[in-house]
């Protein structure tokens, strides 16, 4: 009988997969020092070997490029540590706060905001700290939503995340738990029915939001991952980050949009690549986020619209960055355009109509 297949964790299983070249095994071993490297099963069987551009691959296959630091890059590229007041939390926004249960993934992205923080040597959160994270909470009645992220939760048993479920839902104040995670993509056999339960619990709204950046991600498998969460009534969101050669062209962007609403999932945010440290490769210009935008917006039905978004360095938070469709004109009258690009007066009685 065959085993399983494993995760790739070293170079040497990238190159014996044929994903990485011997003649960059140097250059690519300091990159391997510096960035955890995880490529599962699931998403190795999207990747094509012989496209030395496959956009599965520029995700999650370490690439020479990440050697290139530029001088805006930051190792906390979007502020986290400015807004820990105990381990494991981030509080930036009044109303909701991250808890950061874990620094492990399935899958460890190239382009990581937290690339610096995560991999599977990071200390994990331990019961003290953990204890100390949800006193933090309990004693913030303003928090009325908890993130839970990392890492992904949901590489935790679902008895433990089941624990930390229970202990949150027994916080008043807390009414909505949401879980960020890559796993119904890269490793849908995980998402069991016990899994799922463990997620739920009486009285708190529970979102899961799904993290994929093409739609080659959304495979059959990946698809009966995400049913099996709403299906048991748990509503999903999704976050992807616009990534040169990987989503950066309104096809592959239209598609994966509608891919998510197929699944029952909404659209949540497009994130504008984050300043992290040799991502450079992978960011497109604001400019072109926008057009991008743009072009959605006449392509596609309203529920396949994200927020683009940008996380102010320094951790001044998200704002959105999307296209403006509202101009004044010299006599201060608005214009309002549509999506085939004409503008129009509004109200239609503040401008001369024509004889």
């Amino acid at each position: 009988m065959n085993a399983a297949p494993k995760t790739l964790r070293h170079l040497s299983d990238l190159q014996a997969a044929g994903l990485t070249p011997q003649a960059k095994r140097a250059a690519l071993e300091q990159v391997a020092t510096q960035y955890a490297i995880a490529v599962t099963p699931a998403m190795a069987e999207l990747i094509d070997a012989t496209d030395p551009d496959d956009p599965i691959a520029r995700q999650f296959v370490p690439d020479t490029a990440e050697l290139n630091r530029q001088p805006a890059e930051l190792a906390d590229p979007i502020g986290d540590h400015a807004h820990t007041p105990v381990e494991g939390v981030v509080h930036r926004y009044p109303d909701r706060a991250l808890l950061k249960l874990t620094h492990v993934c399935a899958v460890y992205c190239r382009f990581c905001f937290r690339r610096e923080m995560i991999g599977p040597d990071a200390e994990p959160l331990s019961r003290e700290k953990l204890d100390a994270a949800l006193d933090y909470i309990a004693a913030h009645g303003e928090i009325w939503e908890v993130i839970l992220t990392g890492g992904d939760p949901l590489v935790l048993s679902p008895r433990r995340l089941k624990s930390v479920v229970a202990r949150l839902a027994a916080i008043p104040h807390v009414k909505v738990i949401r879980v960020h995670t890559r796993v119904p993509t890269a490793d849908p056999l995980r998402v069991t029915p016990e899994l799922v339960a463990a997620l739920k619990t009486a009285g708190k709204a529970t979102y899961v939001v799904l993290h994929a950046n093409h739609p080659r991600e959304l495979t059959p498998a990946a698809r009966e991952a995400c049913a099996r969460f709403v299906d048991a009534g748990i509503p999903m969101l999704s976050q992807s980050v616009l990534l040169a050669g990987v989503n950066d062209d309104p096809k592959t962007l239209e598609a994966l949009m509608r891919a998510f609403v197929e699944c029952r999932i909404k659209p949540y945010y497009l994130h504008h690549g984050d300043l992290a440290p040799g991502t450079s490769h992978l960011r497109t210009s604001i400019e072109h986020g926008q057009n991008l935008m743009r072009a959605l917006r006449g392509r596609v039905s309203g529920l396949c619209q994200p927020s683009y978004v940008l996380d102010i360095p320094g951790g001044h938070g998200k704002s959105p960055i999307g296209p403006n469709y509202m101009s004044y004109d010299d006599a201060g009258r608005a214009r309002i355009e549509d999506f085939n690009g004409a503008r129009h007066c509004y109200p239609p009685e503040a401008c001369p109509q024509p004889r």
